[in-house]
């Protein structure tokens, strides 16, 4: 009897455990893999059809599973650091649970794993580009004339146009996108806000990361260039758009912002304009920004 009540107790104490998986998501990373004998594998689709499977299973089950992205070569290079074997799935297991807790990781909730990868791989390239606009901001360091960290400035700017934006748009669901072109990397960031009986519900995390590609945007001069798609329900969307220059923001007229929506930006063709949508031209924020201006 008491051995019956030991066993039932664990299996209690099962349900209470969280797992974490790290998928290959795509073709080259798998091969890297397969060159570790203890990674039995030796097909993608196969793989991702088992890995499939283990998540629903899990899920029937009651087991909350977090899904996270699994890189080769950082692994190879944290195993290396750490003085660990890389063939070995406890190896392996160590490490996704590390990336897992500081990395690109999503929650399993029962979609096919192909959207879950999407989703997945997102939220990578968010998280990379946020960084690099980071360390971009942070190599600007201190102006010679007056000392001001110029990263600072220009991410305090970049956070009073998008509050200004966002309070002269229209009603409705905005959804804003951001780019900076320029040598190494282009960035790309992109911002919802949505109408809620509470008010404007915004994501911090997609806040943060838009203000600072748009602060490099500001500090580096661009080029690059800021888009409001507006939606409100039996209403045309309203579309505006900026370009990005050195400490601000320049509005498109309608015609601009019609041609930047209607222009292929890799062949120059025309795209044919979108049906229910109206092009219009964008408020000037110039004079609406009391913040200080850093012009040395």
């Amino acid at each position: 009897m008491a051995y019956t009540d030991h066993r039932t107790l664990r299996r209690v104490l099962r349900r209470e455990i969280v797992g974490t998986i790290g998928v290959l998501t795509d073709e080259h990373d798998f091969r890297a893999m397969r060159r570790y004998d203890s990674f039995v594998f030796d097909d993608h689709a196969t793989y991702l059809k088992h890995v499939e499977a283990v998540l629903r299973t899990r899920a029937l089950q009651g087991g909350h599973t977090t899904v996270a992205l699994f890189d080769p070569e950082e692994y190879a290079d944290w195993c290396a650091e750490h003085g660990l074997d890389p063939d070995s799935h406890l190896s392996r297991t160590r490490f996704t649970a590390e990336r897992a807790a500081t990395g690109p990781a999503v929650p399993y909730d029962g979609r096919p794993l192909s959207d879950l990868m999407t989703t997945l791989v997102d939220e990578a390239v968010r998280r990379a580009t946020w960084e690099y606009a980071t360390m971009l901001l942070a190599r600007l360091g201190p102006c010679a004339s007056c000392g001001e960290d110029l990263g600072h400035a220009a991410f305090s700017r970049a956070s009073r146009l998008v509050s200004r934006i966002l309070d002269s748009a229209p009603p409705g669901d905005r959804h804003l996108v951001c780019s900076v072109s320029g040598p190494p990397e282009s960035l790309v960031a992109v911002l919802h806000a949505d109408d809620t009986d509470e008010g404007v519900h915004i994501d911090e995390t997609e806040a943060l990361e838009f203000t600072t590609v748009l602060a490099v945007g500001l500090a580096t001069a661009g080029p690059g260039g800021l888009v409001m798609r507006t939606s409100t329900p039996g209403e045309p969307d309203r579309i505006h758009g900026w370009r990005i220059r050195s400490h601000g923001l320049i509005p498109l007229t309608a015609g601009e912002v019609f041609d930047a929506y209607c222009t292929d930006t890799e062949t120059g063709e025309i795209i044919p304009p979108e049906s229910n949508v109206d092009y219009c031209a964008s408020p000037d924020l110039t004079d609406a920004d009391p913040g200080p201006d850093h012009r040395h």
